[in-house]
């Protein structure tokens, strides 16, 4: 019976899972570059301090945080539709990994995040820069592995 309903709304979800995917990936390319200005341009205690503070908390809490929820629902709905995923093939564990290291990032944010809450700015500004190439790199192989079905 659920099996049967989320064949029906196959296309709703991956419609969901998709603008889920759009929304949380724009917070994970946004955020590390706030927390390069953040670690750059500012001092703990300082009143640009709590702008980034409050920008970034923000952008976690209510862009990134529902949208990683969203497309992990959406798409664990997408992987229980029958027909959608041959357990054959090698591109369902190489989307799930780059899933898994997304997430990671997610919560490696997270915490940087709390760092600054802290008053902690130990991170460069190139350390956020290069972390924030991670997404990118994810995303190209999420992509591939879905598409290419390799």
């Amino acid at each position: 019976m659920i099996l049967d309903w989320l064949a029906d709304s196959y296309l709703w979800t991956k419609s969901l899972h998709v603008i889920s995917v759009i929304a949380w990936m724009a917070g994970l390319f946004y955020l590390p570059r706030l927390f390069v200005h953040h670690t750059e341009q500012t001092t703990p205690g300082t009143e640009m301090d709590g702008v980034f503070q409050m920008m970034e908390r923000k952008l976690l809490k209510l862009i990134m945080n529902p949208s990683m929820i969203a497309t992990w629902l959406f798409g664990l709905a997408l992987v229980l539709t029958p027909g959608i995923v041959d357990w054959g093939s090698v591109w369902p564990y190489t989307k799930g990994a780059g899933v898994v290291a997304m997430t990671w990032f997610h919560m490696w944010l997270a915490a940087r995040r709390k760092d600054f809450i802290a008053g902690d700015f130990r991170l460069t500004g190139r350390t956020y820069r290069i972390m924030n190439e991670l997404p990118t790199v994810l995303m190209i192989l999420i992509v591939f592995s879905v598409i290419l079905r390799f």
